[in-house]
């Protein structure tokens, strides 16, 4: 039986130690474009329960994160209407990384460069627990979303599209 990965501290580990909030780590082999998809088959978890984080930008460049089932991508008139903005899109991954402080495949809600808005899939909110980005590609912690709203101020949307 092989040992359980330990995995070394990201800024997303470090702002959830410092907060202290309780969370499991959830190591897998990253896969270049596998996605939460990839990532829930490895891991042998509902890709409902497995949460994307998504770097978007609104007609102003502006940046905001996207918190969305691993199974669902997000429409983003739907967004761009709940969250009063004219226009929705993702960002280049280039900008995402600037933004976010981490490589796209491995961004956390958690400990991010800039402080951006953060809107959460409501129906995510109903899940007991959830596997997020720990803040490096190939690397999930599991966590109550409750905390996403608690502590990130994360604002509840409907935009899911099913995938």
């Amino acid at each position: 039986m092989a040992k359980k990965d330990h995995v070394s501290e990201t800024p997303a580990t470090q702002w959830l130690k410092a907060h202290r909030v309780a969370y499991t780590e959830h190591p897998y082999e990253y896969l270049e474009h596998g996605g939460a998809l990839h990532s829930a088959e490895v891991l042998g978890q509902d890709p409902f329960t497995v949460v994307k984080t998504l770097i978007m930008q609104d007609q102003d460049a502006k940046p905001l994160v996207v918190l969305m089932h691993g199974n669902r991508k997000v429409s983003t008139k739907n967004l761009a209407r709940q969250i009063g903005a004219k226009s929705v899109e993702p960002c280049a991954p280039e900008v995402a990384n600037r933004h976010s402080g981490y490589l796209v495949g491995g961004t956390s809600p958690f400990g991010t460069r800039k402080t951006m808005p953060i809107y959460i899939e409501e129906s995510i909110l109903a899940l007991p627990c959830i596997c997020i980005n720990g803040g490096r590609r190939g690397f999930l912690v599991g966590l109550d979303p409750q905390v996403c709203v608690q502590l990130l101020g994360a604002r509840p949307v409907q935009c899911a599209l099913a995938e």
